[in-house]
């Protein structure tokens, strides 16, 4: 079983679906999108940044968009673990964008969740997101520090305690790689896994094959994806341990040289390689420098290191 959520409209529906064909039970909340005209379209209720970061206090948080949306998504997972035919032992949760949002959240505080896969979403909002200087920017200062206290992703995701894959692209609109990498390090390590791929698109995408095998592997015990230890810098090479469980289609070592804006950088990848049991490139001799290192296997699925930073 699978509970999908996400940025709402039919897209997730058709998400839903998705999960069912491939022998899920799935269900998908119902949150409203926007029209093609740009009025509300049909579904649940509205989800626009002025509702979700409108000015409020403590005794009105629990009116908040995000409090109760995290509540729908528990009492789906409820819902689903009472119906016949649902093992309730095998329920994962997957949601993309402001759900990998929602995701993160539940994530910390659900522990009867198996397996959990937030696409983009992440925490640390306040300090580098799509809603820094917007949305939150326009709150009065009460009302944003008590909004991160209460609804950033990076309250709650130190309480996850079961396997983790969080998605994300390089160069994202919404969650930068800064504010990620503080998110999933958060998560201990023996439940975080990462899958941080060149310019990977943003969007209402159900179709990254790695969220699919992820969740197979831990609910219906399919082959793991092939998982990259910490990166160390030693002699001028990224290293880390990999444990290739399965073959491998390409070896990367994947790095930009630019500073700035992360949505605004430039990437690029060279080959690594396996030695005794570690995935090594050399490193650019160029300052500044980001890099992680990347596996895509046979089937396609990408996963990663998380990413380190070298300013000389």
């Amino acid at each position: 079983m699978v509970l999908v959520h996400g940025g709402g409209g039919r897209a997730f529906d058709k998400w839903a679906e998705h999960w069912a064909k491939r022998g899920y039970v799935a269900l998908a909340m119902d949150l409203a999108g926007n029209g093609p005209d740009g009025r509300l379209a049909d579904g649940g209720p509205d989800q626009s940044d002025a509702v979700k970061f409108r000015n409020f206090d403590a005794a009105d948080a629990d009116e908040m968009w995000t409090y109760h949306a995290v509540a729908a998504v528990m009492r789906g997972h409820s819902l689903l673990r009472s119906l016949p035919g649902v093992d309730s032992d095998r329920v994962g949760m997957t949601g993309i964008s402001w759900g990998g949002y929602l995701t993160c959240i539940v994530a910390g505080i659900d522990g009867r969740f198996k397996v959990a896969v937030p696409v983009y979403g992440c925490g640390f909002l306040g300090e580098n997101s799509y809603w820094a200087d917007k949305s939150l920017a326009a709150m009065n200062p009460e009302a944003r520090e008590l909004w991160l206290q209460l609804f950033d992703p990076g309250q709650y995701v130190n309480g996850v305690e079961y396997p983790i894959l969080f998605v994300n692209g390089t160069t994202d609109f919404a969650y930068p790689l800064d504010s990620y990498q503080k998110t999933y390090r958060l998560v201990p390590d023996e439940w975080r896994n990462i899958s941080v791929a060149v310019n990977r698109p943003h969007g209402h995408i159900w179709t990254f094959p790695e969220v699919d095998a992820f969740v197979d592997s831990v609910l219906i015990e399919e082959p793991p994806l092939v998982r990259i230890g910490a990166p160390r810098v030693e002699a001028g090479r990224l290293s880390a341990s990999v444990d290739l469980v399965t073959g491998f289609k390409e070896l990367s070592l994947c790095y930009t040289t630019d500073s700035g804006a992360w949505q605004q950088r430039k990437w690029q990848t060279v080959p690594a390689l396996i030695e005794d049991g570690q995935i090594t490139a050399k490193l650019p001799a160029a300052r500044p420098l980001v890099a992680f290192l990347a596996i895509m296997d046979e089937a396609g699925r990408h996963t990663s290191s998380e990413h380190v930073e070298l300013v000389q």
